[in-house]
């Protein structure tokens, strides 16, 4: 069993370019997050065709193919589909987007991600992994050049590596290896604009003090909110789904 939870807001800016999807059925769960990029309405019509594709097949999903085969497959036609369509509107290079997915069974988890929207699994109210972002400031972080904390402020931290809706030479998604469901405590999918303004002490925190996954949602984005006051607050979208 799973419990989730969801918030959308577009932030200081004129149009949300994020998307999402949270879905279930017989047992299984699909959850994905995406933020659009590109200018022009563009990014939002991006996200809406990554979230729109993980939609339709999960509706179709019934479990012939394991979980890491279904989102491999599942990215690519994301990828098929945002190119098809730039190809329609005359518009190359101008419709990208982010992506990160989770499946979710009684017995085990997956996830992949394309570029900067996170996903972290929590045990026993701390941190067990996370996605490592497509961005130069995470590469920075593996080259030993930065430490972990300054991804968040780094000034290259929008330059991403790799994203869905621009020409692959080979694939790009990344796949995790399957979890086991009953060791994660917690799950939560979010966009740059969320993750950038809760830190993952403080979602341990609050994880911690939550007696649901709405409360742990909701405080989650208080503190985002709070954060982000003073500052040109970029959209934020964060899926969070407790096992």
């Amino acid at each position: 069993m799973f419990t989730y939870a969801t918030t959308t807001n577009e932030g200081n800016r004129e149009i949300n370019e994020d998307s999402f999807v949270a879905l279930e059925k017989d047992g299984m769960g699909c959850f994905v997050v995406a933020d659009g990029l590109g200018g022009h309405d563009l990014g939002e019509v991006a996200s809406k065709l990554a979230v729109e594709t993980f939609f339709d097949a999960f509706t179709l999903y019934k479990g012939e193919e394991s979980e890491a085969d279904f989102l491999n497959a599942t990215f690519l036609k994301a990828q098929q589909r945002i190119m098809e369509e730039q190809d329609i509107r005359h518009a190359p290079d101008k419709m990208k987007t982010t992506c990160v997915a989770l499946m979710l069974t009684p017995e085990k988890a997956v996830w992949g991600h394309v570029g900067d929207s996170r996903l972290y699994a929590f045990r026993k109210n701390k941190v067990k992994t996370r996605t490592l972002d497509h961005s130069v400031p995470q590469m920075l972080v593996i080259a030993g050049d930065i430490k972990e904390k300054q991804i968040r402020n780094h000034p290259d931290r929008n330059r991403l590596l790799r994203v869905v809706g621009i020409p692959w030479d080979r694939d790009m998604q990344e796949i995790s290896e399957p979890v086991e469901t009953k060791d994660v405590q917690a799950f939560l999918l979010c966009t740059d604009g969320f993750w950038e303004l809760v830190d993952e002490k403080m979602m341990c925190k609050l994880l911690k003090k939550s007696t649901s996954v709405e409360e742990w949602l909701m405080a989650m984005k208080q503190e985002v909110e709070k954060n982000g006051a003073d500052l040109d607050m970029d959209n934020y979208t964060a899926v969070a789904v407790w096992c």
